[in-house]
């Protein structure tokens, strides 16, 4: 059978991603099949540490673009080797809530750094541990920032990231469907203003289309008589 998939989902802050990597996350261990989640930045100890570094540490707000890159590159470089690529190996589905793509639209594009040396570094980082699959949670900038800041809780504050004006996303929203017209079979571009419930649908037909062998691991959901 062939290796299980490594799955990455994309998209703006503010676009649902995370929600839809917990749907399909459940699915998957209700069935019984082996499964990792992971998240960038983050996914191991250092990681961990880089991504508060990234987000929240005091020191961020002198952090250069080019700091920020390779902070990145190098949290990201760390979970493949030690967390990704074991467990594609032992035949664990991996799951991740951003990867590489993130840092060719957010510091190669909205950054504005030199995207041939972000693909160079990105390549460096990840090796040949390459989603299968992406998908793009598209959506507007005003919708994902409404619900940006619905979702900020006091406590915890807004991240770094979260503080980027409207122009910022506007170019990581054109960066990332422009990413997705060059490699249209690994990123699948998901409408994210519709209802939960669809979206989970399609992205669980677009895997079930694609990964046969996964597809066939997982028991047919029963409907209710009354739906």
């Amino acid at each position: 059978m062939p290796r299980l998939p490594f799955i990455t989902f994309e998209g703006s802050e503010g676009c649902g991603k995370s929600t839809q990597v917990s749907l399909l996350a459940s699915r998957l261990t209700n069935a019984g099949v082996p499964l990792l989640v992971t998240r960038e930045p983050g996914g191991t100890a250092i990681g961990e540490k880089i991504r508060h570094l990234l987000q929240f540490a005091p020191e961020s707000v002198a952090m250069t673009p080019e700091t920020e890159l390779l902070l990145f590159e190098a949290s990201r470089s760390q979970l493949v080797r030690e967390v990704i690529q074991p467990a594609l190996d032992r035949g664990t589905v991996v799951i991740s809530d951003r990867f590489a793509d993130s840092t060719t639209v957010y510091q190669g594009v909205a950054r504005r750094l030199d995207q041939e040396m972000v693909g160079h570094l990105n390549t460096f980082a990840v090796g040949k541990c390459w989603p299968d699959l992406t998908f793009l949670l598209d959506i507007d900038v005003e919708t994902a920032r409404a619900r940006m800041m619905r979702r900020v809780r006091p406590a915890a504050g807004i991240d770094r990231m979260e503080q980027e004006p409207l122009k910022f996303y506007e170019a990581v929203c054109l960066a990332y469907r422009e990413l997705a017209a060059r490699e249209p079979y690994r990123i699948r571009v998901i409408d994210a203003t519709r209802p939960i419930e669809e979206i989970e649908q399609e992205i669980w037909e677009i895997i079930s289309t694609r990964f046969g062998h996964l597809a066939r691991m997982i028991p047919a959901r029963r409907h209710s008589r009354h739906s």
